[in-house]
Parts: structure tokens; C-alpha cells; sequence
């Protein structure tokens, strides 16, 4: 089966967002370079169809060669993406499209919105560990990628998590949400196998120490 992959934009105190669930300028790297790419894209950052706008700027996403080499390729190996509901309701689910892959599991006390988006692959669960199952499921050999935050952080706490990725930015948040969220307890990591610097943006991965 495929990676499980722990990621989100975060900033250099750890939060992915202000107290509001604001990402404030941590996404903004993702809109200012040159380099035009969606998942899926060849060099001129052309697709198939018409993708749901995630960078939220209305130019589609736009960034430094050596981000854009970086996220073409984990993009492209992305089979299935786990987000907590909260994110869900914030973003709609993307409007059925997701950032990459073709699966989306929720973690979810609540079903799926009656009438939304029937033709996405968009799936349900009320527990993390059946969460992780149905990725996997889904994503066959392809990476299963964890949105950070609450749900990231238990998913990790249970031991589902293979490697931690973050994209860092240099702003000091102060408070906000976590990135792992309300973990406890220590979790060791191995030094980290990917160091990217982009423009406003280093990626950082870590293998997780069995």
C-alpha cells in the first residue's frame, strides 16, 4: 500500500492557520511565482479540464521552479486525501474537486450533505483508523496525504502516519491552529530525507521513527 503522508502549510511557530482558521500569507507562495502548475500538468501547466481554482486568487497556482518540480511530483503520486470535516465545511470539499488525486475521505461524526456533488469520489468516516483503511483502499499504491491539524494530529498519534511533510513559511503566527493539533505525547522523527528551498517557502519531509 501506498505512503501515508502528514502535510500542510504551516508557519515557523507551527500553526496552519490563525484562531478564525484564516491561512492568512502562508498561501500566498502558492500564487507568486512563474511557474504556472496543477496536479496533473506537463510543463506549461496545462490539463484535461478545467480545475476548481485552490489558490484562491482567481490566476490559478503559480510558484517558484524549484516548488513547482517539487509539487508536480507529489502531486502526481497522490492517490487519496484525509481532511477533517471542519476543513470540508470551510472549502465546501473544493466543490468536488480536490488539489490532487481522485479520493477524499472525511473524518466526520456527520454524512455527506445530502444532494453534494453525487459524482465526486468523496467518502465519510467516523473514525481515523477507518479513515486511513478506506485511503488506502482507494489510493492503492498512491500516497495517502493527511491534512494536518486535529484529525492529522490523531492519525499520527495512532501510529498511521509514515512521513511529515511541511511546507514552512517565514511568518510568526502567535496562536492559532496546529499543526499537529491537540496531540500529546512525544513522536519521534528521522532528519528529514527532502530540504527544498523554494521562494517563501521551505519543504521539509521527515520519515516518522518507528
Amino acid at each position: 500500500m501506498g505512503t501515508v503522508i502528514l502535510h500542510s502549510v504551516v508557519s515557523v511557530d507551527g500553526f496552519i492557520a490563525d484562531d478564525d482558521g484564516d491561512v492568512g500569507p502562508l498561501h500566498e507562495w502558492y500564487f507568486s511565482g512563474d511557474v504556472p502548475i496543477l496536479p496533473g500538468s506537463g510543463a506549461d501547466g496545462a490539463a484535461d479540464d478545467e480545475p476548481f481554482d485552490h489558490s484562491g486568487s482567481g490566476g490559478g497556482i503559480r510558484v517558484s521552479r524549484a516548488s513547482a518540480d517539487y509539487l508536480r511530483s507529489t502531486w502526481d503520486s497522490i492517490g487519496a486525501i484525509v481532511m477533517g470535516r471542519n476543513l470540508f465545511d470551510q472549502v465546501n470539499g473544493w466543490e468536488g474537486k480536490p488539489p490532487a488525486g481522485e479520493h477524499v475521505v472525511v473524518v466526520s461524526h456527520r454524512p455527506k450533505p445530502d444532494g453534494w456533488h453525487p459524482e465526486a469520489s468523496y467518502h465519510f468516516v467516523d473514525d481515523v483508523t477507518a479513515a486511513i483503511d478506506t485511503a488506502r483502499t482507494l489510493a492503492g499504491d498512491g500516497i495517502v496525504a493527511v491534512n494536518a491539524g486535529d484529525v492529522g494530529g490523531q492519525i499520527l498519534a495512532a501510529g498511521l502516519v509514515d512521513e511529515v511533510a511541511m511546507d514552512v513559511v517565514p511568518v510568526v503566527f502567535g496562536s492559532g491552529r496546529r499543526f499537529f493539533g491537540g496531540i500529546d505525547g512525544q513522536h519521534l522523527l528521522e532528519d528529514p530525507h527532502v530540504v527544498i528551498q523554494g521562494e517563501r517557502v521551505l519543504h521539509l519531509r521527515f520519515r516518522v521513527r518507528r
